[in-house]
């Protein structure tokens, strides 16, 4: 397939979607000292309001007009006025006037958040709610960084707060899985500590780990673990082939080649190894070089959140799962301490970004935010965590627990039937 094919079906794609309701593209820099400009594209939907949720998704990588279209018409059934901005160097924002991909110099945070701005002011909008989750949140108080006159209250869901996160999931992933500190992960601890002895719990296989217990809780991974001490290890691969495709680009989804630079080079999502047990970032070094090629080193963070936050002065929600152990709740604590008034929702079964696995409970807290009733959210989080999760997500759940009763039954001798250690895995 020859890349014109690829081009012109990618610009039906385009197309079809800057003609769906509400989308508007804003020109803007490519960089902060070229004249030359690009389409940057938003969607607004709902009723519209004088302080409008900007939606901000994780990453970077993660596309907005396209994989929210649902979330969107959700949120307008609930009275909801959302702003969506589509990432410079992803989905509609991804090429310049030539249809070239965007250069190295056009992505960066500091873009990104004037981006932010700019959709702003094209939408006629003088103060907004950004809401962000993970990667997002470190955007949506970038824009409080550069831009405080344009926030009203702000929500952050899984917090992002500094290069030095990756400290804290190690900690906070060793702490649950492998030492057992949580009263749920006691009994399944020993389990790990023996599949790391035996060298079959390795990085990628703990990745696996982690996800299955943010998404099925204890439960459901002390029967995966089972399963490994079995030696069937057939679940175990099936799961490292589904994080295989979800970390494919998809376009108009999911594109981090040309924005994965931000994670690497500002905001150092890998760290470095540390070489001792159940590592994620030796994982995500192996993964970022999959997905983007070779990692940038990191330089810099842009902001100095842990400095910056204390002057930020208006209502602000943190959102914290229980089971996060992508942005764990330690992170989530830091931020809720930083920010002057601000109330910190706990959702104590809840894995990373509520906006993507518990939908229902963040626009319930969206909706509460543009009401101007935080307040009253901390003392709501066992309630909000008890609405059903997201369906994609129960699915995926639901598909692991009746794979592994099925293998749990299955003869490990089976003819054609290999049972290896799983060589990686997905990251949650």
């Amino acid at each position: 397939m020859t890349a014109m094919t690829l081009n012109a079906r990618r610009r039906r794609v385009h197309d079809k979607l800057a003609a769906l309701p509400g989308v508007r593209s804003v020109r803007r820099p490519v960089a902060p000292d070229s004249d030359e400009q690009f389409d940057l594209f938003y969607v607004r939907s709902g009723p519209e309001s004088d302080h409008p949720l900007v939606i901000i998704p994780g990453g970077p990588g993660v596309a907005s007009v396209q994989l929210y279209k649902g979330f969107r018409r959700r949120a307008a059934t609930k009275g909801l006025d959302v702003i969506m901005m589509e990432h410079r160097g992803v989905g509609m924002s991804r090429h310049d006037d030539s249809g070239a991909d965007l250069p190295p110099e056009a992505i960066t945070v500091d873009q990104v958040v004037d981006d932010v701005a700019a959709v702003l002011d094209d939408a006629g909008v003088t103060t907004a709610i950004p809401y962000g989750t993970s990667y997002g949140t470190y955007i949506a108080a970038g824009l409080g960084v550069r831009h405080p006159g344009r926030v009203h209250a702000m929500v952050l869901d899984s917090p992002v707060l500094s290069a030095s996160d990756i400290e804290a999931v190690r900690t906070a992933v060793r702490d649950v899985l492998l030492h057992g500190s949580d009263a749920d992960t006691a009994d399944l601890a020993p389990k790990v500590r023996q599949l790391v002895e035996d060298g079959v719990m390795t990085p990628a296989a703990g990745q696996a780990a982690t996800a299955i217990y943010e998404f099925g809780g204890a439960e459901l991974l002390d029967r995966q673990l089972d399963l490994l001490l079995s030696g069937r290890t057939l679940l175990w691969r099936a799961i490292d082939q589904i994080g295989k495709l979800t970390m494919r680009k998809a376009p108009y989804r999911n594109e981090v080649d040309l924005v994965g630079r931000i994670a690497f080079r500002e905001l150092d999502y890998v760290g470095e190894p540390d070489g001792l047990p159940l590592d994620p970032s030796e994982v995500l070094q192996d993964m970022a070089q999959q997905i983007a090629g070779p990692t940038p080193a990191f330089e810099a963070e842009p902001y100095d959140l842990v400095a910056e936050m204390p002057r930020f002065a208006w209502p602000t929600v943190v959102i914290s799962g229980g089971r996060d152990l992508t942005t764990p709740p330690a992170v989530a604590e830091r931020v809720a301490e930083l920010i002057p008034g601000s109330v910190l929702v706990r959702l104590p079964t809840a894995a990373h970004s509520a906006l993507d696995t518990r939908e229902r409970a963040a626009l319930e807290i969206a909706k509460a935010v543009t009401q101007g009733e935080t307040a009253e959210l901390p003392s709501r989080g066992d309630e909000l965590d008890k609405l059903p999760g997201s369906t994609a997500v129960r699915l995926l759940v639901s598909a692991i627990a009746a794979a592994a009763a099925i293998e749990s039954v299955v003869p490990t001798s089976l003819p054609g039937l290999r049972q290896t250690a799983p060589e990686s895995t997905p990251t949650s």
